[in-house]
């Protein structure tokens, strides 16, 4: 997937954040964060839409940063429904970027699937209210819940890659459309596609692709 990964720990609010981190082969041009479904449902760094996610982001010259939520793996603390895993993402951006500022200043991609898109969704309104003047170029939020995890309306950029599955089982794909109309933000649909997008994880990781050569390139 990457030329090495390495796993690292930084300081959350609730104690250690456990995160893996891909390495591309060359050079790394930037970084992405890659946030991953629900801890309580099985989620963690390593499901597989997020190694896809992570892999086209290593493929585009970015470090890939898979942080485990509270709870889940070696990280601290416990399940604290996007409030506290935002508030540790913020935290984890400005480490990443103090330790290693040769390419965590340059550009950079936040993403998320399912419950992984409402902590990736809050952490970038949440640097947006803060003045951050590096926000990341491309929010993508695959099988979005942010919605489920909303406790204030959460602003994201009109540019925003949304991907759902047609066939969601999990998050119904009109949920997702109501929450998206209302911002005009595009929904792209993969048709026949479940909600941890079987048999489709190459079409999402040409779609991440294609958003960070628009972004990044």
């Amino acid at each position: 997937m990457s030329a090495r990964t390495e796993i690292q720990g930084f300081a959350g609010q609730a104690g250690r954040i456990d995160c893996a981190i891909d390495w591309p082969a060359d050079t790394p041009r930037g970084w992405a964060l890659v946030l991953h479904p629900h801890p309580l449902q099985g989620g963690a760094r390593d499901n597989k839409v997020v190694t896809t996610i992570s892999r086209a982001c290593v493929q585009h010259g970015l470090v890939a940063v898979r942080p485990n939520f509270r709870g889940v793996g070696a990280s601290e603390g416990e399940f604290d429904r996007a409030r506290g895993e935002t508030e540790d993402m913020l935290a984890l951006v400005e480490q990443i970027r103090a330790q290693y500022p040769e390419w965590a200043n340059a550009a950079w991609a936040l993403a998320g699937f399912s419950f992984g898109t409402a902590v990736a969704a809050r952490t970038y309104a949440g640097l947006a209210d803060a003045g951050d003047t590096a926000l990341p170029s491309a929010l993508m939020l695959m099988g979005a819940a942010v919605q489920r995890f909303q406790d204030s309306e959460v602003a994201v950029p009109a540019d925003t890659l949304m991907v759902h599955g047609e066939q969601d089982e999990v998050v119904p794909l009109s949920e997702t459309l109501d929450w998206a109309r209302p911002r005009d933000v595009p929904v792209v649909v993969v048709p026949g596609a479940s909600h941890f997008f079987h048999g489709k994880l190459l079409v999402l990781r040409a779609l991440v692709q294609a958003r960070l050569k628009v972004a990044l390139d």
